[in-house]
């Protein structure tokens, strides 16, 4: 039963898909391909409406697509044009691994993001009915384009049945890189294509789970078909209307799929403002340009209302928000844009035989630049323009995925180029298919890349449960089943660690994937870690006076982040008593800054970016106070840290007008002894952050502290799996 309700969710989707697209295009596309990923971002746009509305359950799904398939008329699909023995040749590649890629597609999902992001926001939007804010993950500021369709299926189906309409995706693809390559006059080189792009290991492994790439490139791949096919029909207004629809739909799409399909949108709106004449040029750019923002507008007003960014989670520069630190953002693009290489000359071996960058094309794209040759035809030149387009963004993620989106207009390129000589096209599909193939990659791949494995039809239609699959593929899923087994429905658990958030219910909070996260997890390390504890102490001094405000200004530069736990302003040796007129602001995060306030070394500011001159905080009185002193309660792991002391006079002052001035031009260092009582102080602001649990692997630095001292934490432990340890707050 549930291998039937698999295929019912992902067949229901892409019927429901198919027949929006049908309803779009009627008589200006037949194409299957094109229908269902044109239709695709129509019922993504669907699907988010009902989200947004809290009408996210299957019968309204059912309803909805009761309502839609009717309306779908009939679709072609030939091959005919391909010679007879490369034909058969292809159809025998395409089978040999249409088997293999079904199969684990039908599997339990088990790939490493589609278990921990990709779906579990699939999950919580399923158990919630619908969208609510969640300010906890970068990835769930992130547009959704392709969730919202796997919500559709996972609504019928689960997990296996969102890895499905993937494989949907990766079939569009396919289909359509071999039917532009026989119309552009050579059925060989078409189908040399799409066996290059079909067969790669990366593709087949992410087009067989709950990933976006592939689903990326089909809409890549579907826009550039539409515009080309427009550009022939454009005389026919009817026809010619509903393409430009669809194209900015389909634009649209491409962003809200991935971000890194932006230049999606001025690309299309580009080809059919340059191919219109000047009387038509405003009408057609328009209709694409509104089209596209029905598709794309809806998920950067969610985030313009929700994280103030709406491109979050990035340009938060541009866009300063309480969700994501300019910090965080910093060090995630710098992550991506190197990961562990030493030299960008590694790139290429590694994304096309080691899989070092999480996958691998296959050896045979080394050869990649013949396809530079197809410059001598107008396809040839339509086509690697393509590859600007959708490969612009590489180097901001150097990661393997991040070139399947431009990969199927090199693959078509290439093959035009090598079909010149047909024996050598086909030759080199076959080389590629025999040395793609799971058994064969193992061969010359690193042992760590991303890569299909044989999957069992009988784990794949759950004639075996899927527990026993998932426990052997799947790292942490244990880790899960602890937690559902030893937490209450809701609770809410802190990890450094990101596990398959897509396996349980509960409310994961990963320390690196937002703001809130990042100071949860900077508060438990000032419990254990030395560098993190506030024993560091920094007074400035100078001549008693009556002030009106002061401000602590930020002069050096670093990698390091500014941190204050507790800021005390002082006359004589009396603490002036915090009021409640005092107004306190920071510069450039304002956020939090009641934490260098509140009286708890266990709590502090953070500063949100690294080092930079002119980061301040500032504390305006009120009304007139006289003070002498200020003095800083922070920890010692800033490194390049430079401050001064600024001040401004009362106006009340005689002969004053109230401008700043320097009060001391640097502090007097000092250390103070590890405060008493912190490791209990540190859980319970934990606790009172909402957080229930912390999930700590023995691995991690401070585990073996939180075990050895879990009596002074306050904390026991409820629960372990593998070194994995689930401890309940007080």
């Amino acid at each position: 039963m549930q291998a039937l309700a698999i295929l019912f969710g992902a067949l229901f989707t892409v019927a429901v898909a198919t027949g929006l697209g049908a309803i779009l295009l009627r008589d200006a596309c037949e194409d299957l391909a094109v229908r269902f990923v044109s239709g695709a971002a129509i019922l993504s746009l669907l699907v988010f409406g009902l989200c947004s509305l809290g009408l996210a359950y299957p019968l309204v799904f059912l309803a909805l697509g009761a309502a839609i398939l009717p309306g779908a008329g009939s679709a072609r699909f030939s091959l005919r044009g391909a010679q007879s023995f490369a034909k058969y040749l292809f159809l025998s590649i395409f089978a040999a691994y249409f088997i293999l890629y079904f199969f684990n597609a039908m599997a339990p999902e088990s790939s490493p993001d589609g278990s921990a992001y990709h779906l579990g926001l699939v999950g919580r939007y399923f158990r919630e009915h619908g969208f609510h804010r969640n300010a906890d993950s970068i990835y769930a500021m992130m547009p959704g384009g392709v969730e919202m369709l796997f919500l559709f299926a996972y609504a019928f189906g689960r997990h296996s049945a969102a890895a499905m309409v993937h494989f949907a995706f990766l079939l569009a693809l396919v289909w359509q890189v071999f039917r532009y390559g026989r119309e552009a006059g050579s059925a060989v080189a078409g189908g040399c294509a799409a066996v290059l792009v079909f067969v790669s290991p990366l593709v087949g492994v992410d087009g067989t789970s709950a990933y976006n790439d592939v689903a990326l490139a089909a809409v890549a791949f579907t826009l550039f078909h539409l515009l080309h096919l427009w550009e022939t029909q454009r005389s026919c207004r009817p026809r010619s209307t509903r393409l430009l629809v669809a194209i900015g739909l389909v634009a649209g799409f491409a962003v809200a799929t991935k971000y890194t399909g932006w230049l999606a949108v001025p690309y299309a709106a580009g080809f059919v403002g340059w191919k219109s004449g000047r009387p038509d040029r405003l009408r057609t750019v328009s209709c694409v340009a509104l089209a596209a923002a029905c598709t794309l507008g809806p998920w950067l007003l969610r985030n313009w209302i929700w994280f103030h960014n709406p491109l979050a989670p990035f340009f938060n520069e541009i866009f300063p928000n309480p969700y994501v630190m300019v910090s965080l953002e910093k060090i995630y693009r710098r992550m991506q844009a190197t990961y562990e290489l030493t030299s960008l000359w590694q790139i290429p071996m590694q994304v096309t035989t080691y899989g070092s960058l999480a996958g691998l094309l296959g050896p045979v794209f080394l050869i990649s630049p013949v396809a530079l040759l197809a410059l001598r035809r107008r396809t040839g030149r339509h086509l690697l323009l393509a590859v600007l387009v959708f490969g612009a963004n590489y180097f901001g993620n150097i990661g393997a995925r991040f070139l399947v989106a431009p990969m199927p207009f090199v693959a078509l390129a290439l093959a035009l180029v090598l079909s010149e000589v047909p024996g050598i096209a086909v030759a080199v599909a076959v080389l590629h298919a025999v040395i793609s193939w799971p058994t064969v990659v193992t061969r010359y791949c690193r042992p760590d890349a991303w890569r299909l494995s044989k999957a069992s039809w009988r784990e794949a239609l759950r004639i075996k449960p899927e527990d026993s699959y998932l426990e052997s593929h799947l790292p942490y899923y244990g880790v899960d089943r602890l937690i559902e087994r030893s937490t209450a429905p809701g609770s809410t658990i802190f990890t450094f660690q990101p596990i398959p958030e897509a396996y349980t219910s509960r409310r994961i909070l990963v320390e690196y994937q937002s703001a809130a996260n990042k100071i949860s997890g900077a508060i438990l390390w000032t419990a254990f870690e030395p560098k993190y504890a506030p024993t560091w102490r920094l007074r400035f001094s100078f001549p008693r006076q009556l002030l009106g405000a002061i401000r602590v200004v930020q002069t050096g530069s670093g990698d390091s982040q500014w941190a204050i736990h507790e800021l005390r302003v002082f006359d004589g040796g009396s603490e002036l008593a915090r009021a409640p007129r005092w107004r306190l602001t920071a510069r450039p995060y304002p956020w939090g800054i009641q934490s260098a306030f509140d009286n708890s070394l266990a709590t502090f500011w953070m500063c949100g970016s690294p080092l930079e001159p002119g980061q301040f905080v500032q504390v305006d009185f009120g009304q007139p106070e006289t003070a002498d002193a200020v003095a800083i309660e922070t920890a010692p792991n800033q490194p390049g840290l430079k401050l001064k002391l600024e001040g401004r006079e009362a106006a009340e002052v005689k002969g004053t007008s109230g401008q700043w001035k320097i009060l001391s031009p640097a502090p007097e260092p000092g250390d103070a002894p590890r405060p008493l009582g912190l490791r209990r102080a540190v859980a319970e602001e934990l606790k009172r952050r909402g957080i229930d649990y912390v999930l700590a692997f023995d691995d991690e630095l401070g585990s073996d502290d939180l075990r050895g001292n879990a009596e002074i934490y306050g904390i026991r432990q409820v629960g372990e799996y593998k070194g994995a340890r689930l401890y309940q707050l007080p």
